[in-house]
């Protein structure tokens, strides 16, 4: 069985993927990554070939999904499957670049707290609560892998992530025969729907899978669902 290689999106780690461990890991080995020791993609990339099996399936959610673009820019021959979550090919516009300026000099200057505080919500559909029981203990682990993750974790990560190249050609040069997954929930706030009907367009033999109801967390808000598209994409 071809192992996979999970890789967790900004201030997360492999709890973010935890339904899927759990489903999945008795079937196929599973290596879930760190994503913090660089400050940019290309040597993120580099770590995860570096301590990765010789050929995997690769998936990964948000950030996640950016290294693996880049992983699959630098090795493309070694990747065996290819699943694509709430992610953006796009190299980062100017606005937001601005704008992360402003949130890495903020959490150096006072902490993580208020920026998380902030940018949580956005992880969930606009018209939902963020009080129900699930949603709140969404909320608690994402602090809580947040502050795992720490302040050194959140400035190299803004950095790669502000610094990283556009990936639509490397998304153009994968070949018909490497399975690939492209998933989003409909109501993703971070990357939206349009982000995943352009890379659809980009590999056109990828099957697109759009959770209604479901924000930018699939893994933890729609777990069934998302593990239903993961089956198929693993095991077919």
């Amino acid at each position: 069985m071809i192992p996979l290689v999970l890789i967790p999106g900004m201030m997360c780690d492999a709890r973010l993927y935890q339904p899927q461990i759990s489903a999945f890991s008795h079937r196929v080995p599973i290596h879930t990554v760190p994503v913090s020791t660089h400050s940019n993609m290309q040597d993120l990339a580099k770590d995860i070939l570096d301590n990765a099996p010789p050929v995997f399936a690769l998936a990964g959610l948000s950030m996640g999904g950016i290294i693996a673009m880049e992983v699959l820019r630098q090795a493309p021959n070694r990747i065996a499957k290819l699943a694509l979550l709430d992610t953006n090919p796009r190299a980062e516009v100017e606005e937001i670049k601005k704008n992360r300026q402003l949130l890495m000099a903020n959490v150096q200057q006072n902490g993580l707290a208020e920026v998380i505080s902030n940018t949580i919500p956005k992880y969930f559909s606009p018209t939902e609560s963020l009080s129900t029981q699930k949603n709140l203990k969404i909320i608690e682990l994402c602090n809580a892998m947040s502050q795992s993750s720490g302040v050194a974790a959140y400035i190299n990560q803004s950095m790669a992530l502000r610094d990283r190249q556009d990936q639509q050609e490397t998304l153009k040069k994968l070949t018909a025969n490497v399975p690939t997954l492209i998933l989003c929930g409909e109501d993703d706030q971070l990357c939206p729907v349009e982000r995943h009907t352009l890379m659809k367009s980009l590999m056109p033999n990828a099957d697109l899978h759009i959770i209604k109801g479901v924000g930018h967390l699939p893994t933890l808000q729609a777990p069934e669902q998302t593990n239903n598209a993961l089956e198929s994409w693993l095991f077919t």
